[in-house]
């Protein structure tokens, strides 16, 4: 890497950390703002500052086993250190919840090369509405960004909508796409968009899938149909199953990725519309009960506004002081 590649990846980074905190605004206010009325006259963390404290995460929605968790462990450290001041509090939740985060399957993503495979299949997954296909193109845009050939596969032939959409993004982001007449089957397109993706040497190849099914069998023989037509082509594939979760709808993210996860091999989890939302806390809930990592956040209409999620960056984002 030469001296300007490196100032650039510098200011990019720069950037994509102000895009962070940006996104993450309206999270830290709820959160810091009811934790300052909390700890008002409070000159040790007691019960009463705890009691506070859980309903704060709760309405973040952190979710309340994983708040439960991090209350339990906030209070041992008050029991182990018999004192511990109010104005620690914040230092010690984002220790916490770094410990937490440290604990599960959360990693810190550093780039968009999947040089292990060729093609990388993503499968990505999700009901409509989540910003799935939006997510699909972002991807796409970082992937070429990153070097990669990429291809889109319009796997999603029950709306024609979406057919449509992923082709404007196909057009936006200048990567190929394979797709077929509306009411095609599913797993057809996704067939021939990894023949194609093979025979044309792309990097990564993405399949979109559709968002709404009639209930949890449908929607597993469906993604099992699609998996073991790939399969025929690539052993192995697809190498990345992505959920694509709108951060903004809570408690309602987390049950979507339950039923998901239970429908098919979740490996990697996106969060959308961080920006949009006060509810920032469902990626700590999320990452503590699936144990899935978080592998991208939507932080931004932007083609630019999706990031890889790195752990370490993220908490020290939401619990930066201004």
């Amino acid at each position: 890497m030469g001296l300007l590649d490196f100032f650039k990846k510098k200011d990019n980074s720069n950037q994509e950390q102000q895009d962070l905190d940006k996104s993450l605004e309206k999270t830290k206010d709820n959160i810091f703002s009811k934790l300052t009325k909390a700890i008002v006259g409070k000159s040790i963390v007691d019960e009463e500052v705890l009691d506070e404290l859980e309903e704060i995460l709760v309405s973040s929605d952190v979710g309340v086993s994983t708040t439960l968790k991090i209350i339990n462990r906030i209070e041992n450290r008050v029991s182990r250190d018999k004192y511990l001041n109010s104005s620690e509090l914040n230092t010690i939740l984002k220790e916490e919840v770094q410990n937490l985060l440290s604990e599960n399957n959360s990693n810190n993503f550093r780039d968009f090369e999947y040089g292990n495979y060729k093609p990388y299949v993503i499968m990505v997954v999700g009901v409509n509405g989540v910003g799935k296909t939006t997510t699909i193109g972002k991807l796409a845009y970082k992937l070429k960004l990153a070097g990669n050939k990429v291809v889109l596969g319009a796997a999603d032939t029950f709306r024609a909508a979406a057919v449509e959409q992923l082709r404007l993004w196909a057009e936006r982001v200048n990567v190929r796409i394979v797709a077929q007449p509306m009411g095609s089957d599913p797993a057809s397109v996704a067939y021939d968009t990894l023949q194609s993706a093979v025979a044309n040497g792309d990097d990564v190849a993405i399949i979109d899938t559709a968002g709404r099914l009639h209930n949890k069998v449908a929607l597993m023989n469906e993604l099992t149909k699609i998996k073991q037509v790939m399969q025929k082509i690539i052993p192995g594939a697809p190498h990345e199953i992505l959920l694509v979760l709108d951060a903004s709808t809570g408690q309602n993210a987390i049950e979507q990725c339950r039923q998901f996860t239970q429908a098919t091999a979740v490996n990697a989890l996106a969060l959308t519309k961080l920006d949009g939302t006060a509810k920032g806390g469902v990626v700590i809930g999320i990452s503590d009960e699936f144990k899935i990592p978080v592998k991208y956040i939507g932080i931004g209409e932007g083609m630019e506004h999706l990031q890889l999620f790195n752990k370490q960056e993220f908490v020290d984002s939401l619990f930066k002081q201004d």
